[in-house]
């Protein structure tokens, strides 16, 4: 991170293929963040709908297409169903600990095991350590790890902004073969779980995509509220959207 500039400035970057959905076009409007930058900063653009990658936030300004709806969980009236408090149970002999953003080789290693089995036709699937280092380590004072250990072995990873009006997910990945534990969707319940602990109100999980199935299990976690023209508002929940593996 560079020296806070006098003033701020946006981008747009350059169009190119949608990941998530095909046919589509990708457009992004994005800000570096920068030393010196306060809390207040990160969190209202975070409310504004941007999320942060490496060195910047951005936010989709995708041309004729707003599939993309930031979303997030008001995390007092978060509902815990059966089939969430099984996931709980069912991950209780994992050990939780929240440590600075500093990415090792041990995280990498598990990164790239994840990757390769879920998203190896991805442009992360060709991160390098220095890449990731780069993703875990340029981030705001805030920015926390969370790693998750079973008698030791390192089994899930979660990189997460603190902010003032809550816990942010910036990426998780985990051990695939662990498919049964639905480790993606524990994690989300750790955030939760650990966002009430410290009494802040939400927990915010991203874009959600109603027609990506990588992305519609987000409407499992209700009440969820999605951010429109209006500002943020409910989203109603889907019918049978799948638990994140």
């Amino acid at each position: 991170m560079h020296e806070k500039p006098l003033s701020r400035s946006f981008y747009a970057t350059q169009p190119a293929a949608c990941p998530y959905l095909p046919g589509r076009i990708e457009q992004r409007i994005v800000t570096p963040f920068f030393t010196g930058d306060e809390a207040a900063f990160f969190d209202s653009l975070n409310q504004a709908g941007f999320r942060r990658s490496h060195g910047f936030l951005y936010r989709p300004a995708c041309p004729g297409c707003q599939a993309c709806i930031p979303v997030r969980v008001p995390v007092a009236r978060f509902e815990w169903t059966r089939r969430f408090r099984k996931v709980w149970k069912r991950n209780s002999d994992l050990v939780a600990e929240r440590c600075p953003a500093r990415a090792t080789d041990e995280q990498f290693a598990l990164f790239k095991r994840y990757l390769e089995a879920r998203h190896d036709d991805g442009g992360m699937a060709r991160m390098t350590r220095e890449d990731y280092r780069e993703l875990v380590e340029n981030a705001p004072h805030d920015t926390f790890v969370v790693e998750f250990r079973r008698a030791g072995e390192l089994v899930a990873v979660a990189l997460s902004d603190a902010l003032l009006s809550g816990l942010s997910g910036v990426y998780k990945f985990f051990a695939p073969e662990e498919e049964k534990r639905s480790l993606g969707t524990f994690v989300i319940l750790w955030h939760l779980d650990e966002a009430a602990r410290q009494g802040l109100p939400f927990v915010y999980l991203g874009y959600w995509i109603e027609q990506s199935r990588k992305m519609r299990y987000k409407a499992l976690f209700q009440p969820m509220e999605q951010l429109g023209p209006g500002g943020w508002a409910p989203l109603p929940p889907l019918e049978t959207p799948d638990l994140p593996g």
